[in-house]
């Protein structure tokens, strides 16, 4: 599976709590934002089912 990179728009304060709170996790932000899109994706198919994906 290839790696892509995403760029967001976020303002700078949000940027600085998200870096609070992957610092007090002992985590990068880029590694604290995929926790939390992959916690969010668990949560959308354990309501809605697996997302399929065609290649």
């Amino acid at each position: 599976m290839a790696i892509k990179s995403l760029s967001i728009r976020i303002d700078e304060e949000q940027l600085h709590k998200l870096h609070i709170v992957a610092d007090y996790e002992g985590r990068s932000a880029n590694s604290q934002i995929l926790i939390l899109i992959r916690d969010c994706i668990k949560e959308y198919e354990k309501e809605f089912g697996e997302i399929k994906i065609d290649k």
